[in-house]
């Protein structure tokens, strides 16, 4: 209760880190300071990278994919998962999930679900046909507010209604035993400060009432999850907000991290702070970087000496970042359907880089920021050096030191 009225209070927005963020984030690591916090967490080792996959098929996976999906400790299935072959993304994420957990039962398997976006990739979508009041409607046309194209409505979640139908129908799927947890997409939809109401167009005075139900849900489903031993992770932390979204972490065992390096050098060191500070309190997260564009046809993937700076890079970055449950993605998009000549559309689907099976080893202390965005960290066999502004790496493997 306590956690929900901070951040009601802080408005529709995330308002500055400041000492309430740090305090929750705080809070979170003393309940979590004894090892039963963690027992329904990844499987998690520094011997090698950490490594998260985050990937939709509308078709079935190859037996082949499944065996690659059930190296990972932790895996997010998208949006459309296998719905081509089962008719829908739950129905066909529990199905994957199963198949998975045929080759690693250890494997943590996460269903996709949007707190704001309507997608009707879904089994109960038909319930909402009679329900064309619990969405969102533009302030100045009166019709539903369309996003993604027109193509997707947006909930209410000032209604207890809305609120209801969408926990029942998340906690439903994870109530399948092959179903570890809860992905939960578009935090920052909502708690932006101009998302709903310069591009949904709903007044001030609506996006307060969204947000203070979203503070709602997001406990009430925190809530549910808990005592299901479920996991809980979200896409919340991200450098566009004030605080970076930390103010919102405590719902939640952790953050997916996209677009990490979208924006100026400031955006990405401030990003780089506030990962720290969650990973340091014991969040999950799994950062997710771009190799290249998968549409790139310059780019061999074959040679991977042309591919090794950006390689070298993501893993720097992220290893600045890394500290227990922290899980690294390089990709080229997380669509492995076929096209029409039948070639899979990422070009990395099924490799595994070489840097993933060097030997790494506990960090031998934080990261340290030794100047203007240069970053440094040694683990027991890599030394980690990173300069965000010029985007490079330098990483020395213990194998190639000269001992004297």
């Amino acid at each position: 209760e306590k956690k929900r009225e901070i951040s009601e209070a802080m408005g529709q927005t995330a308002v500055s880190v400041s000492d309430s963020s740090e305090a929750l984030l705080n809070e979170d690591k003393e309940e979590s300071n004894d090892d039963e916090s963690f027992e329904n967490y990844p499987d998690f080792s520094w011997d090698t990278l950490p490594l998260y996959m985050h990937v939709r098929k509308i078709e079935s996976f190859s037996d082949e994919e499944l065996k690659f999906l059930s190296k990972f400790p932790l895996v997010t299935l998208e949006k459309t998962t296998e719905m081509g072959t089962y008719g829908s993304t739950d129905v066909g994420s529990i199905k994957s999930a199963e198949k998975i957990k045929e080759y690693n039962a250890n494997a943590k398997v996460l269903f996709y679900w949007n707190c704001i976006i309507n997608y009707t990739y879904y089994s109960f979508q038909k319930e909402l046909d009679d329900h064309e009041d619990w969405f969102l409607k533009d302030k100045t046309t009166g019709e539903d507010v369309e996003v993604h194209r027109g193509n997707r409505k947006l909930f209410d979640l000032s209604q207890p209604e809305v609120r209801k139908w969408w926990i029942d129908k998340a906690t439903g799927v994870c109530d399948h035993p092959s179903i570890d947890g809860l992905f939960i997409d578009a935090i920052t939809d909502v708690v932006s400060p101009t998302y709903l109401t310069n591009v949904a167009n709903i007044s001030d005075e609506k996006k307060t009432e969204v947000v203070k139900g979203w503070n709602e849900m997001m406990s009430d489903i925190q809530e549910a999850l808990v005592q299901k031993k479920k996991l809980k992770v979200a896409n919340v932390l991200r450098a566009l907000l004030s605080d970076s979204g930390l103010s919102y972490l405590h719902y939640f065992d952790g953050s997916y991290l996209e677009r990490f390096e979208d924006h100026d050098v400031e955006y990405l060191e401030k990003g780089i702070a506030a990962a720290q500070q969650a990973a340091q309190s014991k969040k999950i997260l799994a950062l997710t970087m771009r190799l290249c564009d998968s549409s790139d046809d310059e780019v061999d993937f074959d040679d991977m000496r042309k591919l090794q700076p950006r390689i070298d890079y993501c893993i720097g970055l992220f290893l600045i970042i890394a500290e227990k449950y922290s899980y690294l993605y390089i990709h080229d998009g997380y669509d492995v359907n076929t096209d029409s000549d039948g070639k899979c559309k990422s070009k990395v689907w099924l490799k595994r880089f070489s840097q993933y099976d060097r030997p790494l080893g506990e960090p031998l202390g934080p990261a340290e920021k030794v100047s203007n965005y240069n970053y440094t960290r040694v683990f027991e066999h890599v030394k980690v050096k990173v300069n965000i502004n010029e985007k490079r790496a330098h990483l020395s493997w213990s194998d190639d030191w000269v001992i004297v």
